[in-house]
């Protein structure tokens, strides 16, 4: 139960970087440009808010895979190495294939840039509208 509770809890912050971040900068930029309109200073606030908000949102995301780590017995990332970053060199590859893997997080994370990518994909060619046709 922890560990689903652990993976739903890593899907909505992986999700709520691509969609939540970039929504509440913007939010947060047209309070700070209220009635004037657009400024140096509500792009600098939409700046730092994105960077302060995504860089929350990548801490908690490193915490949420530390904790599913303790929870199926995976030793800590310190040790670890990523699996794309692993020499290959010396290595059969039934023995790469028994000792490499991705985290359930990584999943998470490549299923959510996946979902995104194809999300602006259908937007783009089916809803955004051609600027070419207009001509």
């Amino acid at each position: 139960m922890k560990r689903v509770a652990v993976t739903t809890a890593t899907i909505v912050v992986a999700v709520n970087i691509w969609t939540g971040c970039p929504l509440l900068a913007v939010w947060v930029g047209s309070k700070a440009a209220g009635e004037r309109g657009l400024s140096m200073g509500a792009v600098g606030v939409v700046i730092v808010v994105l960077a302060a908000s995504t860089i929350a949102m990548a801490t908690l995301l490193a915490w949420l895979t530390a904790i599913y780590d303790e929870l199926v017995g995976r030793p800590p990332a310190a040790r670890r190495t990523s699996p794309w970053l692993r020499s290959m060199r010396g290595e059969s590859k039934a023995l790469a294939r028994e000792h490499q893997g991705i985290t359930a997080t990584e999943r998470v994370i490549i299923t959510s840039v996946v979902a995104c990518v194809l999300a602006f994909e259908v937007w783009f060619v089916f809803f955004a509208g051609s600027s070419l046709a207009g001509g």
